[in-house]
């Protein structure tokens, strides 16, 4: 694509989360990298741009709207790969995915919505792979952690003749910093898209939701019309015997775990036929982790069926962040995080593997694993895995985005540890 005008843009670049990756751009792009902010205004796009540092003010700035088909065909047309913060994708995503199938573009995104990507595979996939476009969801917090973390731990399982995976658990040992806005208003907008169509409370339900080969996957749990379905990923309190610490649920576990089995199913499930893999949070241990570890599970319970219904969906948005509000730069900076994947392999091989930053997870993290996807994608396509269409970080990238991104402070190391 070296006929096109520019090599990434940025589309949100003005909101809360796409102001951050610009700012990460401008700091790890090479000057001579063609780079376009796009968003809705002309006048905040300036006051975005005037902010930052080097090469990055003389980027170019384009006018363009969500829900302006056209406008989002001709944006896919200039560029060899473009990145959006627009969301909630399913309500405002689906022009610029599909012009990215249709144009051949590479895209990467920061959706945690099951709906938008099961719509991206439905809808996009098979034109993306006839045109050589990477779509390419998740590239925040939601999901690369936990999707380069497992693709990691199985890559060094099969390196060392270990077999491939089996039960498979992600540990958030620590985690600081909060949710964007845009994050909550992304949930908020699946709920009510969920109470408008129930038929689609069925992609919430099923684990394997997100596998382009359902046939091929295991059964579907029981059917359930509840808006407790969307709860079926977080595990209730448990202890775990090799610590004597209480786990409780990982708020991003239910959409998470998808993504890394779909991952799993676009290599032929080279992690593992067997494998079966979770998400939780560490609350420590004692009386009071107990406790903790319960109130996660039904605070985040009150939460989802709240978001369901009318009158106290209205009394949680008057409480948490509006789409394009976050946390000041000294909030950020304290914000860190710190993940541990345990594996067991068809051997009985036991595998650790770390993923860490000191970074703001929701925020200043996101900022640098979606920009440096969008990077991957535009400079380095003679170290990407050879895929097209609707594809996951780990299978779109692979170990150039680790590599990358150990470049950048992260941790991501798998180790042996039986």
């Amino acid at each position: 694509m070296t006929g096109r005008e520019f090599d990434v843009i940025l589309f949100g670049a003005t909101g809360y989360v796409g102001s951050l990756v610009a700012a990460h751009l401008a700091e790890a792009a090479e000057p001579d990298l063609r780079i376009a902010l796009a968003g809705r205004s002309l006048a905040r796009l300036t006051d975005v741009r005037d902010g930052l540092e080097g090469a990055a003010r003389e980027w170019d700035l384009i006018e363009a709207e969500a829900g302006n088909a056209g406008a989002m065909r001709s944006l896919a047309s200039r560029t060899a790969v473009v990145a959006s913060t627009v969301g909630p994708y399913f309500r405002y995503g689906k022009d610029l995915v599909r012009a990215a199938a249709e144009e051949g573009t590479h895209y990467a995104d920061l959706t945690g919505e099951a709906l938008f990507v099961r719509w991206t595979l439905d809808h996009v996939a098979a034109r993306a792979e006839e045109t050589g476009a990477r779509i390419v969801h998740s590239c925040g917090f939601d999901s690369i952690p936990s999707d380069l973390g497992v693709f990691l731990t199985a890559q060094r399982a099969a390196a060392d003749g270990q077999g491939t995976l089996e039960e498979t658990t992600l540990v958030v040992r620590s985690l600081k910093g909060g949710l964007s806005g845009g994050t909550i208003d992304s949930a908020r907008q699946q709920a009510l898209t969920l109470r408008r169509d129930r038929r689609l409370r069925r992609i919430l339900r099923d684990p394997y939701s997100l596998s382009p080969r359902r046939r091929d996957e295991p059964a579907a749990p029981p059917s359930d019309a509840g808006p407790a379905s969307a709860l079926r990923s977080l595990v209730p309190a448990e202890r775990d015997p090799a610590t004597g610490h209480w786990h409780g649920p990982f708020v991003m576990a239910g959409y998470n775990t998808r993504i890394v089995r779909l991952s799993n199913t676009l290599t032929e499930w080279s992690y593992g036929r067997g494998l079966r893999y979770r998400e939780v949070t560490d609350m420590g241990s004692g009386r009071l982790a107990a406790v903790r570890a319960v109130a996660m599970g039904a605070g985040l319970g009150a939460l989802v069926g709240g978001m369901a219904w009318a009158p106290t969906r209205a009394l949680i948005d008057r409480m948490l962040p509006k789409p394009g509000e976050g946390p000041s730069a000294e909030q950020r900076a304290v914000g860190e995080f710190r993940m541990e994947i345990t594996s067991t392999t068809t051997t009985g091989a036991r595998y650790r593997t770390t993923v860490a930053a000191d970074l703001d997870p929701g925020y200043g993290g996101t900022a640098v694993m979606l920009g440096q996807s969008a990077l991957a994608l535009a400079l380095d396509a003679a170290r990407l895995p050879a895929a097209a269409g609707v594809l996951t970080p780990a299978t779109a990238m692979g170990h150039t985005l680790v590599d990358r991104l150990g470049d950048w402070n992260f941790t991501i190391e798998a180790e042996r540890i039986g």
